[in-house]
């Protein structure tokens, strides 16, 4: 089992920054690839990020390459979500996510199994 805790989120001005913090609970955290994903009321959960277990590997959505950098500290059971040139459309509920698998190098179609309850991000226009 992992448990994940976000934290981080907070309201911030169109061109900003916020990092987004992930800590997760139990001894195999070091061994999923993580990823991040968000949701705005109405609509579906989308995918943001995504790092394997090695922190080697990375996986952006088009819409924040250039902007988000995903990061893990597996030594601190951690994994970070850097946000840059925040713009009102990245204004959602950041969730991070945990890949049912041990040892994948998998950064593409990722079956997560745990789930964190969220952080809020709000970016002011």
């Amino acid at each position: 089992q992992v448990q994940l805790v976000e934290s981080g989120g907070g309201l911030v001005q169109a061109g900003g920054s916020l990092r987004l913090s992930c800590a997760a609970s139990g001894r195999t955290f070091s061994s999923r690839a993580m990823g991040w994903f968000r949701q705005t009321p109405g609509k579906e959960r989308e995918f943001v990020a995504a790092i394997n277990w090695r922190g080697e590997r990375t996986n952006y959505a088009d819409s924040v390459k250039g902007r988000f950098t995903i990061s893990r500290d597996n030594a601190k059971n951690t994994v970070y979500l850097q946000m840059s040139s925040l713009k009102p459309e990245d204004t959602a509920v950041y969730y991070c996510a945990a890949d049912e698998a041990h040892y994948s190098g998998a950064v593409y179609n990722v079956k997560y199994a745990y789930w964190g309850q969220g952080t809020q991000v709000t970016v002011s226009s």
